[in-house]
């Protein structure tokens, strides 16, 4: 069932108004994709927590202010639903740790240290229901 501002998940009423707005649109295009509701709901609240954290001012506020997610909307069809399923790497590059999905065009997230990137690893695979896989600094795989 699609959701809106008046009518989501009770799991998403004590998020910021924009991280509940981004959550519902983005659990509204993961359930038009074909993703049950008890899996679009913490994926996409995940998401959005991330999008926020990472989300200049200009971005956030931009978002704030247009149309609200509606139950009838139409999404595209055109994402990457497979990126969903895929395991989470954790590799060293450019002097930092870094996190992504396995086929992913960029890394989710950078950190100073590989307890930090493995952690945040775990958290992204626990949602999708995915592996962790981690390399040495050298790049072999653990």
């Amino acid at each position: 069932m699609p959701w809106d501002l008046n009518d989501y998940p009770d799991s998403l009423k004590n998020l910021d108004h924009v991280v509940k707005k981004k959550a519902i649109d983005i659990a509204n295009a993961l359930l038009d994709n074909g993703y049950e509701e008890g899996r679009a709901i913490p994926i996409a609240t995940e998401q959005a927590k991330e999008w926020a954290d990472n989300a200049s001012e200009d971005e956030i506020r931009s978002f704030k202010y247009s149309d609200a997610p509606d139950k009838q909307d139409q999404h595209d069809d055109t994402t990457n639903e497979d990126l969903l399923d895929n395991d989470v790497l954790v590799y060293f590059e450019e002097e930092e740790w870094k996190v992504r999905t396995k086929d992913a065009k960029r890394s989710d997230s950078t950190f100073d240290s590989k307890d930090e990137a493995v952690k945040r690893a775990k958290e992204i695979a626990d949602n999708k229901d995915s592996n962790v896989i981690t390399f040495t600094k050298d790049g072999k795989r653990q």
